[in-house]
Protein backbone atom coordinates (compact mmCIF):
# COMPACT_ATOMS: atom_id res chain seq x y z
CA UNK A 1 0.00 0.00 0.00
CA UNK A 2 0.92 3.59 -0.90
CA UNK A 3 2.04 5.98 1.76
CA UNK A 4 2.83 9.24 -0.85
CA UNK A 5 1.17 11.88 0.54
CA UNK A 6 -1.29 13.83 -1.71
CA UNK A 7 -0.06 17.18 -2.43
CA UNK A 8 -3.08 19.57 -1.41
CA UNK A 9 -2.39 23.51 -2.26
CA UNK A 10 -5.02 26.00 -0.72
CA UNK A 11 -5.93 29.02 -2.41
CA UNK A 12 -6.37 31.54 -0.11
CA UNK A 13 -8.87 34.31 -0.86
CA UNK A 14 -9.82 35.55 2.42
CA UNK A 15 -9.12 36.38 5.79
CA UNK A 16 -10.50 35.56 9.44
CA UNK A 17 -10.84 39.20 11.02
CA UNK A 18 -7.71 39.78 12.75
CA UNK A 19 -9.77 40.12 16.55
CA UNK A 20 -9.95 36.44 15.78
CA UNK A 21 -6.97 35.33 14.02
CA UNK A 22 -5.18 34.88 16.99
CA UNK A 23 -7.17 32.30 18.41
CA UNK A 24 -8.46 30.84 15.30
CA UNK A 25 -5.48 31.12 12.63
CA UNK A 26 -6.07 31.38 8.96
CA UNK A 27 -8.62 29.81 6.15
CA UNK A 28 -5.59 27.45 5.19
CA UNK A 29 -5.13 26.45 8.80
CA UNK A 30 -8.93 25.58 9.16
CA UNK A 31 -8.72 23.58 5.66
CA UNK A 32 -6.31 21.57 6.70
CA UNK A 33 -7.65 20.63 10.41
CA UNK A 34 -11.13 19.89 8.95
CA UNK A 35 -9.15 17.82 6.07
CA UNK A 36 -7.36 15.43 8.83
CA UNK A 37 -8.76 12.25 7.07
CA UNK A 38 -6.47 12.67 4.03
CA UNK A 39 -2.55 11.71 3.94
CA UNK A 40 -1.12 14.84 2.62
CA UNK A 41 1.05 17.66 2.68
CA UNK A 42 -0.38 21.04 2.52
CA UNK A 43 0.56 24.19 0.75
CA UNK A 44 -0.90 27.98 0.40
CA UNK A 45 -1.27 30.55 -1.78
CA UNK A 46 -2.19 34.22 -1.36
CA UNK A 47 -4.68 33.69 -4.28
CA UNK A 48 -6.51 37.71 -2.56
CA UNK A 49 -2.51 39.25 -3.12
CA UNK A 50 -2.45 37.82 -6.78
CA UNK A 51 -0.01 35.00 -5.54
CA UNK A 52 -1.06 32.02 -7.60
CA UNK A 53 0.42 28.87 -8.57
CA UNK A 54 2.53 28.95 -11.70
CA UNK A 55 0.85 25.38 -12.63
CA UNK A 56 -1.65 23.09 -11.46
CA UNK A 57 0.98 20.35 -11.55
CA UNK A 58 2.23 21.95 -8.36
CA UNK A 59 -0.37 19.87 -6.40
CA UNK A 60 -2.85 17.19 -6.78
CA UNK A 61 -5.94 18.41 -4.88
CA UNK A 62 -7.01 22.32 -4.81
CA UNK A 63 -9.34 23.92 -2.45
CA UNK A 64 -10.57 27.68 -2.47
CA UNK A 65 -11.25 28.92 0.51
CA UNK A 66 -13.72 31.73 1.89
CA UNK A 67 -13.84 34.75 1.29
CA UNK A 68 -15.80 38.50 2.28
CA UNK A 69 -15.35 39.49 -0.88
CA UNK A 70 -18.08 38.54 -3.82
CA UNK A 71 -17.10 36.96 -6.86
CA UNK A 72 -18.64 39.32 -9.12
CA UNK A 73 -17.48 42.63 -7.82
CA UNK A 74 -14.06 42.55 -9.79
CA UNK A 75 -10.92 42.15 -8.11
CA UNK A 76 -7.90 42.24 -9.96
CA UNK A 77 -6.98 38.79 -8.65
CA UNK A 78 -10.38 36.91 -9.74
CA UNK A 79 -10.30 36.63 -13.51
CA UNK A 80 -7.04 34.98 -12.91
CA UNK A 81 -7.85 32.81 -10.44
CA UNK A 82 -10.81 32.35 -12.68
CA UNK A 83 -8.49 31.33 -15.57
CA UNK A 84 -6.78 29.04 -12.83
CA UNK A 85 -9.35 27.18 -12.67
CA UNK A 86 -9.93 26.26 -15.87
CA UNK A 87 -6.48 25.08 -16.54
CA UNK A 88 -7.07 22.72 -13.48
CA UNK A 89 -9.99 21.39 -14.70
CA UNK A 90 -8.24 21.08 -18.27
CA UNK A 91 -5.75 19.48 -16.48
CA UNK A 92 -7.46 16.79 -14.90
CA UNK A 93 -6.61 18.08 -11.55
CA UNK A 94 -9.57 17.77 -8.45
CA UNK A 95 -10.59 21.16 -6.56
CA UNK A 96 -12.90 21.83 -3.55
CA UNK A 97 -14.25 25.06 -3.32
CA UNK A 98 -15.79 26.37 0.03
CA UNK A 99 -18.16 29.45 0.19
CA UNK A 100 -16.37 32.03 -1.95
CA UNK A 101 -14.70 28.86 -3.70
CA UNK A 102 -18.09 27.38 -4.55
CA UNK A 103 -19.72 30.76 -6.35
CA UNK A 104 -16.12 31.50 -7.83
CA UNK A 105 -15.60 28.25 -9.30
CA UNK A 106 -19.51 28.31 -11.19
CA UNK A 107 -18.56 31.78 -12.25
CA UNK A 108 -15.63 30.44 -13.82
CA UNK A 109 -17.17 28.11 -15.98
CA UNK A 110 -20.43 29.93 -17.12
CA UNK A 111 -22.73 29.68 -14.17
CA UNK A 112 -24.29 32.92 -12.36
CA UNK A 113 -23.86 34.35 -8.69
CA UNK A 114 -25.65 37.10 -7.21
CA UNK A 115 -26.23 38.55 -3.65
CA UNK A 116 -29.78 36.94 -2.51
CA UNK A 117 -32.48 38.79 -1.44
CA UNK A 118 -33.01 35.86 0.86
CA UNK A 119 -30.95 37.87 3.34
CA UNK A 120 -28.09 35.90 5.55
CA UNK A 121 -28.08 32.73 6.19
CA UNK A 122 -25.49 32.08 9.41
CA UNK A 123 -25.07 29.07 11.80
CA UNK A 124 -25.78 25.41 11.38
CA UNK A 125 -27.56 25.10 7.87
CA UNK A 126 -28.86 21.40 7.21
CA UNK A 127 -29.21 20.34 3.49
CA UNK A 128 -31.31 17.84 1.47
CA UNK A 129 -29.51 15.58 -0.67
CA UNK A 130 -30.36 15.57 -4.84
CA UNK A 131 -29.93 12.51 -7.16
CA UNK A 132 -27.09 11.83 -4.88
CA UNK A 133 -24.23 10.51 -7.49
CA UNK A 134 -23.17 6.78 -7.16
CA UNK A 135 -19.96 8.21 -7.54
CA UNK A 136 -19.85 9.50 -4.80
CA UNK A 137 -20.51 6.26 -2.85
CA UNK A 138 -23.50 5.48 0.00
CA UNK A 139 -25.59 8.85 0.66
CA UNK A 140 -24.78 10.58 3.77
CA UNK A 141 -27.45 10.32 6.63
CA UNK A 142 -27.14 13.88 6.66
CA UNK A 143 -25.66 17.21 5.91
CA UNK A 144 -25.25 19.80 7.88
CA UNK A 145 -22.49 22.78 7.79
CA UNK A 146 -21.82 25.72 9.30
CA UNK A 147 -23.09 28.56 6.84
CA UNK A 148 -22.01 32.28 6.96
CA UNK A 149 -23.17 33.69 3.54
CA UNK A 150 -25.14 36.20 1.51
CA UNK A 151 -24.31 35.66 -2.22
CA UNK A 152 -25.57 32.33 -3.80
CA UNK A 153 -25.06 30.50 -7.31
CA UNK A 154 -28.59 31.00 -9.08
CA UNK A 155 -27.42 29.61 -12.23
CA UNK A 156 -25.11 26.28 -12.01
CA UNK A 157 -22.71 26.06 -14.95
CA UNK A 158 -23.54 23.59 -17.32
CA UNK A 159 -22.12 20.09 -16.68
CA UNK A 160 -22.44 20.99 -13.18
CA UNK A 161 -24.71 18.45 -11.13
CA UNK A 162 -26.90 19.33 -7.95
CA UNK A 163 -26.42 17.21 -4.70
CA UNK A 164 -28.19 19.26 -2.33
CA UNK A 165 -30.21 21.87 -1.67
CA UNK A 166 -32.38 23.62 1.31
CA UNK A 167 -35.35 26.27 1.38
CA UNK A 168 -32.87 29.09 2.00
CA UNK A 169 -29.93 27.67 -0.81
CA UNK A 170 -30.98 25.73 -3.93
CA UNK A 171 -27.44 25.17 -4.96
CA UNK A 172 -26.08 24.05 -1.54
CA UNK A 173 -23.52 21.99 -2.96
CA UNK A 174 -22.40 20.81 -6.79
CA UNK A 175 -20.57 18.01 -8.37
CA UNK A 176 -18.34 18.76 -11.24
CA UNK A 177 -18.02 15.00 -12.56
CA UNK A 178 -13.84 14.58 -12.96
CA UNK A 179 -13.25 17.78 -11.22
CA UNK A 180 -14.72 19.07 -8.69
CA UNK A 181 -16.89 19.03 -5.56
CA UNK A 182 -18.54 22.59 -3.84
CA UNK A 183 -19.72 23.44 -1.10
CA UNK A 184 -21.54 26.78 -0.19
CA UNK A 185 -21.31 26.28 3.80
CA UNK A 186 -17.92 26.28 5.86
CA UNK A 187 -17.05 23.09 6.77
CA UNK A 188 -13.77 24.01 7.75
CA UNK A 189 -15.52 26.32 10.37
CA UNK A 190 -15.24 24.96 14.02
CA UNK A 191 -18.60 25.87 16.04
CA UNK A 192 -16.20 28.04 18.20
CA UNK A 193 -15.02 30.08 15.30
CA UNK A 194 -18.16 30.56 13.91
CA UNK A 195 -20.20 31.66 17.15
CA UNK A 196 -17.24 34.23 17.98
CA UNK A 197 -17.66 35.52 14.29
CA UNK A 198 -20.73 36.02 14.34
CA UNK A 199 -20.60 37.50 17.80
CA UNK A 200 -17.53 40.51 16.24
CA UNK A 201 -19.90 41.21 13.52
CA UNK A 202 -23.31 41.85 15.64
CA UNK A 203 -24.54 45.46 15.10
CA UNK A 204 -22.11 46.33 12.34
CA UNK A 205 -22.31 43.89 9.35
CA UNK A 206 -25.00 41.81 11.12
CA UNK A 207 -28.22 43.19 12.49
CA UNK A 208 -28.90 41.13 16.21
CA UNK A 209 -31.83 39.38 14.59
CA UNK A 210 -29.42 37.85 12.27
CA UNK A 211 -26.38 37.42 15.12
CA UNK A 212 -29.45 35.46 17.09
CA UNK A 213 -30.85 33.35 14.39
CA UNK A 214 -27.42 32.32 13.51
CA UNK A 215 -26.55 31.58 17.32
CA UNK A 216 -29.89 29.76 17.30
CA UNK A 217 -28.84 27.44 14.62
CA UNK A 218 -25.32 26.14 16.48
CA UNK A 219 -27.77 23.94 18.29
CA UNK A 220 -27.50 21.66 15.37
CA UNK A 221 -24.28 18.94 14.89
CA UNK A 222 -22.47 19.45 12.07
CA UNK A 223 -21.30 16.64 9.58
CA UNK A 224 -17.79 18.37 8.78
CA UNK A 225 -15.71 15.09 9.71
CA UNK A 226 -18.08 12.67 7.64
CA UNK A 227 -17.95 15.35 4.21
CA UNK A 228 -14.07 15.08 4.73
CA UNK A 229 -13.98 11.49 4.71
CA UNK A 230 -16.31 11.06 1.90
CA UNK A 231 -14.60 13.14 -0.22
CA UNK A 232 -11.44 11.34 0.86
CA UNK A 233 -12.56 8.04 0.06
CA UNK A 234 -13.78 9.10 -3.41
CA UNK A 235 -11.21 11.55 -4.75
CA UNK A 236 -11.07 9.15 -7.07
CA UNK A 237 -14.26 9.36 -8.68
CA UNK A 238 -15.50 12.85 -7.88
Amino acid sequence: MSTKKLRIGILETGRPPEELAANHGDYPGMVADWLTPFNAEFSSYAALDGELPKSPEECDLWVITGSRFGVYEGHDWIAPLEAFIRDCRDAGKKMIGICFGHQIIAQALGGKVEKSDKGWGLGVHRYDLVDWPEALGPPPDTFNIQAYHQDQIVKPPEGAEQIARSDFCEYAALWYPGFAITVQGHPEFAKRYTSELLESRRGTVLSDADANQGQANMVYETTRRELAQLINDHLDTI
